[in-house]
């Protein structure tokens, strides 16, 4: 529930350039985020598009070197998404008759520094571009980034169940998870949580019903169950990869024409634990009413498995799908705090705490099942 592609309205476009780089297991050499143009200027994210539009235009001629020279009367701009969290840009300019050229202009929301680490972030992006991966980036500004426009749809969530399709973003997924972003490989997933919920702890509202709902949740439940489900999960010992971690529809493109499947936005990605990854993209077929009985059954998740493990075919499913479920409660611990965090310092007319209060009801409803299962697989390795 973060990036973007958290659009409401299943608008297609994208952020990425002429979708003809291949997607490689290895990342190739990137080149040093020291060497993509940066600028100091900002845009009010607040004002009208057309308000906007002289603004981004010089931030494109600044920022794209190709268009330094171009008259702004070359230019044209368009929404391609309005997410819950940022908001995207087409900007376009004519190459003569018949072409046009096209970049993603990236306007971050207000105070979304406080649940998105941008440092993490735009280090992750070179080496995520270089093995096939999202946009290329080609400037940051101060409150966003500028890349190269991907020609191809946005998923919905029914998509996503899709056999065909599911196998593929499991294959392109278990290639994500190989990509060697330098620094540390230690997992972030409780530091994030742990950090989302001091935060969340502390909260103020203005509006008294807010209030008044926010003074019903008990932190200290919370925090007793994020320590709890840390200890089981850390007992199953489950692999550390380059996470995407906001693996819904929005973040999936497909190129119908080239049958080319592409993952966009990687603003929560980072170390973090294979399960999660795995799990977080399942509650994700839950799309966007949010109705958690999409959650896949047995044999689906076996089938995008299968696809995941497809280079190592011996590995135990059992295990996969013990870790992912259990991990599919961190999940919605994560979402349901964000979504507290959201709901003080978020500008956009969305419900984040009825957000919360639905995430963190789900928790609640899958808990016994998950813990049991966790639980039923470890002892049967004591005993195996």
């Amino acid at each position: 529930m973060g990036s973007d592609g958290r659009s409401w309205n299943g608008v297609t476009g994208g952020a990425r350039g002429d979708g003809e780089e291949k997607t490689r297991t290895v990342a190739a050499p990137a080149p040093a985020l020291a060497e993509v143009p940066t600028s100091t200027a900002s845009v009010d994210i607040s004002l009208p598009l057309p308000e906007m539009t002289p603004r981004i235009i010089d931030l494109c001629k600044e920022l794209v070197k190709e268009w330094s020279s171009l008259d702004s009367s070359c230019f044209s701009i368009s929404t391609v998404s309005g997410g819950i969290t940022n908001m995207l840009l087409k900007v376009s300019v004519k190459e003569g008759s018949d072409s046009e050229s096209s970049v993603t202009v990236r306007l971050y929301g207000p105070n979304t520094d406080l649940v998105i680490d941008r440092e993490r972030e735009l280090q992750a992006i070179p080496y995520l571009s270089a093995a096939g991966f999202g946009a290329r980036l080609l400037g940051v500004f101060e409150n966003g980034v500028v890349s190269s426009f991907i020609h191809a749809r946005t998923l919905s969530p029914s998509d996503m169940k899709e056999p065909r399709i599911a196998a593929e973003i499991a294959k392109q997924l278990q290639k994500f998870h190989q990509v060697d972003i330098p620094g540390s490989k230690e997992p972030q997933l409780w530091n994030d949580v742990f950090k989302f919920l001091k935060k969340a702890s502390v909260l103020k509202f203005e509006d008294n019903e807010k209030q008044k709902r926010y003074e019903m949740i008990s932190f200290r439940e919370i925090q007793d169950e994020v320590k709890e489900l840390k200890d089981l999960s850390d007992l199953l010992h489950a692999p550390v990869v380059f996470a995407h971690n906001d693996l819904l529809s929005g973040n999936l493109m497909l190129n119908d024409l080239e049958e080319k499947l592409y993952f966009i936005d990687f603003e929560y990605g980072s170390y973090s634990y294979r399960g999660f990854d795995i799990a977080n993209h399942f509650n994700e077929y839950a799309g966007f009413e949010c109705d958690y009985n999409l959650y896949p059954d047995k044999d689906v998740q076996y089938h995008f498995f299968r696809n995941y493990l497809s280079d190592r075919p011996s590995e135990d499913l059992d295990a996969l799908y013990t870790e992912t479920n259990t991990f599919r409660l961190a999940s919605h611990l994560y979402w349901a705090l964000w979504a507290l965090i959201q709901a003080r310092v978020s500008p956009i007319d969305f419900d984040y705490l009825g957000y919360f209060f639905l995430r963190y009801g789900e928790y609640k409803k899958q808990r016994e099942f998950c813990f049991s299962l966790a639980q039923g697989f470890l002892s049967s390795l004591r005993s195996g």
